[in-house]
């Protein structure tokens, strides 16, 4: 690339948000847009299976694979945290799982100080994102590029998960993303006709030939050039070399809720006392930056099947794999079209001392998958088995994301300070206490032969608790850490502008001031959406008065 090269935008990651934003503004002919990507192509078939994120959970191609430091709510024990290092970032190795969260979720947004982010202002930019193959109705859209299918043929073991959870209370639903959350069915996924929709192939895909968007993978972003209090420009390391790209209008971080904080007070913008500690020239004193950390807490129950109808049981055998195989090759179905996790659940697990829902809304999430193993992405066990994982929704817990050195290949330090109230301690509980009681109800009985974890010792409050520190890992959802609003910790504006410095946004979930009720994928594509209408609205008015002059 030319050193005198300039753009227009630099959108620096190519993941959930990126992918999108790049995209979209890249629809403009006039419009020179560059988009970098520290990780390869996304050409490996483990990424376009769905399946595959079994595969890329581990891969040191396509996956970041982070670790948290020690967390002390934890046992002092260290979390893994996969992250996407591709094109479609996360979307190219997640779980396909198409949640929006609650109204109530951007409703309380806005009433943080962010008007525009109320539900019935996003809702919007869901529909326009969203290509539901049952159509577009008052919730969805038909025609939008990120395809949501979904699970083909019912499962006997999901159909038992969801009478179990009617025999407790919990309605059926046909639509996690309606007029309402609650309920138990099965889940809508980002696939198409048997293969996974990452933002790349749904947002990136169509618009490679265009001569005005330049994609470069294995470019790590460095730093950002600045212009006092401007962004003009990335740095990024590629092939060993140093390189620099200029834009004319605006720099867009969309590299995570890890990497965006990182790559930020990598440049001088961030908590005074941390840039000092590494000799960083303090730019502009941001005390916000990396703060705010939030991650949905899974908590994996696994139970061993009293019948072989377990995908287990298709993996761990010649016959059954080339069974699997065959029915995704001539009808593009089966399990390898699915992915791990077929099931799900919204509810109100907590209660207060009368047996009440201290909870208006669902304040736990299930993912039920029809095999188990010893950890989300790990070898199937030998025998029969199923997984409920649980999690809380709106957890109080907070840490923080902060750099560990000048070098940006270096993970920076991220601390999730998971369980750290008691509100998020009783609510956890309360959903490995719901879920056995799912599956000790009439329906599931049958298939149940024993409960593997917690197993049949952990009988107390005390026990439970224990249990989810020691077994506890992340359902890959960080958050929070360049939060919108305008009080002192805050670090973007309500259109994503960064607060004291021009040309710069962050658009990606470590923008969202709270976690959303639910996976975080279709709300980053919405937050890129509706970022896109906000940055060209910014430009046209920008570009008034000089018209007005000339």
């Amino acid at each position: 690339m030319p050193a005198e090269e300039e753009f227009d935008y630099i959108v620096v990651g190519a993941g959930s948000a990126g992918c999108v934003l790049a995209g979209r503004l890249s629809e403009d002919p006039s419009t020179r847009v560059l988009l970098l990507e520290a990780g390869p192509e996304d050409r490996s078939l483990w990424i376009h299976l769905p399946i595959g994120y079994g595969k890329t959970m581990w891969s040191p191609t396509y996956n970041w694979r982070f670790e948290t430091d020690p967390d002390p709510n934890m046992n002092g024990r260290r979390i893994y945290w996969p992250r996407g290092k591709t094109l479609g970032g996360s979307s190219s190795i997640n779980g396909l799982i198409y949640i929006r969260g609650q109204r109530e979720d951007y409703d309380h947004w806005a009433a943080l100080g962010n008007p525009g982010w109320g539900y019935e202002e996003v809702l919007p930019y869901f529909i326009r994102s969203e290509g539901n193959e049952r159509g577009a109705d008052a919730f969805h859209g038909g025609k939008g590029p990120l395809k949501v299918s979904d699970i083909g043929a019912k499962h006997e073991l999901i159909e038992a998960f969801i009478a179990g959870a009617q025999q407790i209370g919990v309605p059926r639903t046909e639509d996690f993303n309606g007029a309402t959350q609650e309920g138990a069915g099965y889940y809508q996924l980002t696939t198409h006709r048997g293969w996974r929709c990452s933002t790349a192939k749904a947002y990136l895909a169509p618009a490679r030939q265009r001569p005005n968007l330049r994609i470069e993978t294995e470019a790590l972003a460095s730093s950002l050039v600045l212009d006092g209090r401007r962004a003009v420009g990335v740095r990024y390391r590629q092939g060993g070399v140093e390189k620099a790209a200029r834009c004319r209008a605006e720099v867009l971080l969309a590299a995570g809720a890890l990497q965006s904080p990182q790559l930020l007070q990598l440049s001088g913008i961030g908590p005074r006392a941390l840039l000092q500690q590494f000799g960083i020239p303090v730019v502009h004193d941001l005390a916000g930056v990396g703060e705010n950390l939030q991650d949905h807490l899974q908590i994996r129950l696994s139970y061993e099947c009293t019948q072989p109808i377990t995908t287990n049981d298709q993996l761990n055998s010649w016959v059954g794999q080339a069974k699997l195989g065959l029915e995704w090759l001539m009808h593009r179905s089966g399990p390898l079209a699915v992915g791990i996790n077929q099931g799900g659940c919204f509810m109100r697990a907590l209660r207060d001392a009368g047996g009440r829902p201290v909870a208006s809304t669902p304040d736990i999430q299930f993912h039920v998958a029809t095999l188990s193993a010893d950890m989300a992405g790990g070898k199937v066990h030998p025998w029969s088995g199923f997984t409920f994982s649980v999690c809380q929704l709106r957890p109080e817990s907070r840490g923080h994301v902060r750099i560990r050195s000048r070098d940006p290949a270096e993970p920076p330090s991220m601390q999730p300070n998971y369980l750290a109230t008691e509100l998020d301690r009783a609510t956890t509980v309360a959903g490995v206490k719901a879920a056995r009681a799912i599956a000790a109800a009439p329906a599931m009985r049958p298939y149940v032969k024993r409960e593997i974890k917690p197993g049949p010792d952990a009988t107390s409050d005390e026990d439970l608790l224990e249990f989810c520190r020691n077994n506890g890992a992340t359902i890959f959802h960080p958050s929070g850490t360049c939060r919108m609003g305008s009080d002192p910790l805050a670090v973007v504006d309500t259109r994503l502008r960064v607060h004291g410095i021009g040309g710069l946004r962050v658009i990606d979930c470590s923008a969202m001031p709270t976690l959303v009720s639910g996976n975080t994928n279709a709300p980053a594509v919405m937050m890129a959406e509706k970022a896109v209408d906000m940055i060209r609205e910014d430009a046209t008015a920008a570009a008034a008065p000089a018209a007005l002059a000339a």
